[in-house]
């Protein structure tokens, strides 16, 4: 690799999936890291085959799929994890093992070793990585609050080991970005060996520095990023592929380092994650926010209207979206929709665009303008042929006299059942409808809408999040009629439940997988 390349490893099928609420289905994640694989991505973490039989297969299936894309499977620092982090990586055309191990004083105390004792497992489960895989990468968790000493001899032994790449993360996302580039800049000049490896840097968000502190890497010597699409990861989330990759882009000036990632597809690949993990994307979201490039006060208008640069620093072509301001409306026919969906980075087969045709002619009678993210959101809809359940029919009927009803039908396993039901509002008198034709004991933990444009037409997106038995399931769903779309988002949410509840144990989507050997 030259220096002045720098990789970017993407960790949301890995990270950025143990958000709670964030597990994505099996085709979820082959379609996430085609996407990622298609969008130049360096290196796919792919999942952590230990931790389940879902994982394993995902990260298998992946393997055999990449066209380009290195792929990566997680494991901890013991033989076992690793072989089996093998089994699933090793299809690979380019394959790369990961392991790592607490290195900090309180993470050396879950496993009860001493300084010594976690140094020779290091040695132990580097070599028996390298011996099975030539590309091996090794991360000192919670690096930052690591010893300066104990830091430069575990990363000595890993690199004497056989590791190919030096990950050095900020687990809880504690330091700061003079620090970041400190450290990166002081291993690489202490440590025996370390020209002869690749430093990488994985930050975590928790004081909302993790892009700042990786570019800040970047410039002390890292050249490998570990990120993820829209920043999605652990509590506050992980270092954002977007801002990074497109920091680099703009900020030559004073990080003169390339990326092989095509810019133009990053929107594309933002609203899909977003769809499948159930979060959404907050509206003034760096990069890929409804709002990064909207300008709404006078004095910005007036200076766009004279030249885009004024305040814009790049262009809404570079990330995706279509450069004009011309929405389709209901006149508009199916080679103006493939025109639009093209340049706004979808290639749909034929039968799949004729099935976003029939939703927009749809959307289209019920809009005076279909704009850009209408159509994102037609495309994302989940409309899958293997739902138990699907909404057949629904009306409500509301306002200041009570009670609320919901006139329902469901079809159920391919057969139509129908009620009528009350609440405290249309949309809980439609949850009740549901929970009355599909009794269930899910918990609502999160009900959020948000207008996917403007106008009193706007299709809305809901999003909701449900608990059963510790397994956590989103649902998500546009429509023009916001109580149609929570009960689509409500359904979707109890379909990915019956999933997870087939196939896993109660609370096994959690992600628990301890520290020690398994």
């Amino acid at each position: 690799m030259t220096k002045d390349k720098v990789l970017i490893f993407d960790t949301t099928l890995r990270d950025g999936e143990q958000s709670p609420g964030a597990t994505m289905s099996h085709a979820e994640k082959l379609e996430i890291a085609e996407l990622l694989d298609d969008m130049g991505v360096d290196i796919i973490e792919a999942g952590f085959p230990i931790a389940s039989e879902g994982d394993f297969n995902a990260v298998s299936e992946i393997s055999k799929r990449a066209k380009s894309s290195t792929i990566c499977g997680l494991a901890r620092a013991n033989y076992k994890d690793i072989d089996r982090c093998w089994e699933a990586v090793k299809h690979a055309s380019s394959p790369r093992i990961h392991t790592f191990i607490g290195t900090s004083p309180l993470h050396r105390a879950i496993p009860n070793l001493d300084m010594d004792e976690m140094a020779e497992r290091i040695h132990d489960t580097v070599t028996h990585a390298r011996n099975l895989c030539d590309n091996v990468q090794w991360s000192p968790m919670d690096a930052t609050r690591t010893e300066w000493d104990y830091l430069c001899r575990v990363v000595e032994i890993a690199i004497k080991a056989g590791a190919t790449t030096i990950n050095i993360p900020d687990t809880v996302g504690y330091t700061a970005p003079e620090e970041s580039a400190d450290l990166i800049r002081k291993l690489i000049a202490t440590v025996p060996g370390a020209d002869d490896v690749i430093f990488a840097t994985h930050c975590h968000n928790d004081l909302g520095m993790a892009t700042a502190n990786s570019l800040a890497a970047v410039i002390g010597g890292a050249r490998q990023i570990e990120c993820t699409i829209n920043g999605l990861g652990e509590r506050a989330g992980n270092t954002a592929l977007e801002e990074v990759v497109m920091a680099l882009k703009i900020r030559g000036d004073i990080m003169p380092y390339e990326t092989g990632i095509d810019t133009r597809k990053i929107m594309n690949i933002s609203r899909r994650v977003a769809t499948v993990s159930g979060f959404a994307v907050q509206f003034n979201k760096a990069i890929v926010g409804k709002n990064a490039f909207a300008h709404e006060s006078g004095i910005h208008q007036d200076g766009m209207l004279k030249n885009a640069e004024t305040f814009e620093i790049m262009r809404p072509e570079d990330v995706g979206l279509s450069g004009t301001s011309l929405p389709l409306g209901k006149h508009s026919g199916r080679a103006a929709l493939r025109a639009k969906l093209s340049a706004l980075g979808f290639d749909l087969a034929d039968n799949q665009l004729n099935d976003v045709f029939v939703r927009f002619k749809d959307l289209a009678d019920r809009k005076k303008e279909v704009f850009d993210d209408d159509l994102m959101a037609l495309v994302y809809q989940n409309d899958s042929g293997e739902d138990r359940i699907k909404l057949t029919s629904l009306r409500v009927v509301c306002g200041t006299d009570g009670p609320q009803q919901a006139d329902m039908v469901l079809n159920i396993d391919g057969a139509d059942v129908k009620t009528t039901a009350t609440g405290d509002g249309p949309v809980d008198a439609t949850f009740n409808a549901v929970k009355a034709l599909f009794p269930h004991a899910a918990r609502l933990q999160l009900y959020q809408v948000q207008a996917v444009t403007e106008g009193t037409d706007a299709q809305a997106t809901v999003l909701v999040r449900m608990e059963e038995e510790g397994r956590i399931a989103t649902g998500q769903s546009a429509d023009t009629d916001t109580v149609v779309a929570s009960a689509k988002a409500y359904i979707n949410a109890i379909n990915r439940l019956l999933v997870r509840r087939e196939k896993s144990a109660p609370g096994h989507d959690t992600k628990g997988v301890s520290y020690k050997d398994s």
